[in-house]
C-alpha cells in the first residue's frame, strides 16, 4: 500500500491532474496560485511625464538643425558676398587700369589722325570744307585768291559726276559728293571742285586706281544763276582732273567766264592755258585742308600722362 501510494505521488510529480484527485485537492487550476506567472506584462503607455521630456528632446534637435542650416546659410552667402567683391575689385582695378591717361602707341596716332580726317567732312562747317578764298599760284608765282561764288547741295555719288567716274565711285562705296564753284581773281576762270568722300583711306586708294585720265570728264560744273557762272556748263568745260587725299577724292574741272565751249578753244590752248594750272592749284588746296594732319595730344587723356 505504501509503495502504491509513492508511485502515486512520483506521477503527480508531472504536474498533470490525475483523475481520481479532487478539484481541492490537486488541480493547480482549481487551486491558488502557488508560484509566479510567466507571462511577459504588457508595456503601459507614456506617462505625462515622459511624453514631455520626448517633446523637449525633440524641439532641442529641431532647433539644432536650425541652427546648423543658418550656419551654412551664412556661410555661402558670406563666399558669394566675397567672391563679389574679388570680382569688382578686379573690374575696378581693370577699369581703372584702361582708363587711366598713358602715351598713345603709334598704332592708335595714326588711328586717331585717320578718324580725324575722316569725319571732316561731316564735322566741318561747308565753309570749312570749301573756304570763301582759296589762295593759288598765278602767273609768274604770284599769289592770288580765287573767291567762291556758291555751293552746291550734297548730291549723290552718280549724279554729281559723269558715268564713268561715277561706276567706279560707286563700285567703292562712295558716300556722297560736296561741290562748290570759284572764280579766279580776275574773273576769267570757273572752275568747280567736287569732294568725292569714299568709306576710307584704303577704299579711296582702290577707287582712283581705276578711274580715267581723260580731261573731258570728270564732276560736273555747278553754275549759279545771276553771277558770271552762269553761263558754265558741259560744254564750256575746258579739263578736268582729280587728286586723292585721305578718304577724299577732290575733282576740278574749269572753263571760262564767258561762256566759251571747249570745241571753240584751240587744242594747243587747253593744253596750256592758265587756266588749268589756276584749277589745279584750287583744287589741290581744298584737298590739302581736307587731309592736312591733325596734332595728335600724346596721351589718351590729353597732354598730361
Amino acid at each position: 500500500m505504501s509503495d502504491q501510494s509513492n508511485k502515486a505521488r512520483r506521477r503527480s510529480t508531472s504536474g498533470l491532474p490525475r483523475a481520481d484527485e479532487t478539484a481541492g485537492a490537486g488541480n493547480p487550476l482549481g487551486a491558488a496560485a502557488r508560484r509566479r506567472s510567466r507571462v511577459r506584462a504588457w508595456p503601459g503607455a507614456p506617462s505625462r511625464g515622459r511624453s514631455t521630456a520626448v517633446r523637449a528632446r525633440a524641439e532641442i534637435l529641431a532647433i539644432q538643425q536650425g541652427v546648423q542650416r543658418r550656419k551654412l546659410f551664412v556661410w555661402l552667402l558670406g563666399a558669394i558676398v566675397a567672391v563679389s567683391m574679388v570680382v569688382v575689385l578686379m573690374g575696378t582695378v581693370g577699369l581703372i587700369s584702361e582708363t587711366r591717361s598713358r602715351p598713345l602707341t603709334a598704332a592708335e596716332q595714326a588711328r586717331y589722325k585717320q578718324e580725324e580726317i575722316a569725319r571732316r567732312w561731316q564735322a566741318w562747317p561747308a565753309a570749312g570744307v570749301f573756304p570763301e578764298e582759296v589762295r593759288y599760284l598765278g602767273l609768274d608765282s604770284a599769289t592770288q585768291y580765287a573767291r567762291r561764288v556758291g555751293i552746291a547741295p550734297e548730291t549723290k555719288c552718280a549724279e554729281a559726276v559723269d558715268p564713268p567716274i561715277g561706276a567706279v565711285l560707286d563700285t567703292h562705296g562712295c558716300v556722297t559728293v560736296l561741290r562748290a564753284t570759284y572764280l579766279d581773281e580776275t574773273a576769267t576762270f570757273v572752275i568747280t571742285v567736287g569732294v568725292a568722300v569714299l568709306q576710307d583711306e584704303d577704299s579711296r586708294v582702290s577707287a582712283t586706281e581705276e578711274l580715267t585720265l581723260d580731261d573731258r570728264v570728270g564732276v560736273l560744273p555747278v553754275p549759279f544763276e545771276g553771277t558770271v557762272t552762269e553761263r558754265f556748263g558741259l560744254e564750256q568745260r575746258q579739263r578736268s582732273g582729280w587728286v586723292g587725299a585721305g578718304p577724299y577724292v577732290v575733282f576740278s574741272t574749269a572753263g571760262y567766264a564767258d561762256g566759251r565751249t571747249r570745241a571753240a578753244v584751240p587744242a594747243e590752248e587747253i593744253l596750256h592755258s592758265e587756266l588749268w594750272s589756276t584749277a589745279k592749284s584750287i583744287g589741290n588746296q581744298i584737298a590739302y585742308f581736307l587731309a592736312d594732319p591733325p596734332n595728335v595730344p600724346p596721351c589718351t587723356q590729353g597732354n598730361v600722362c
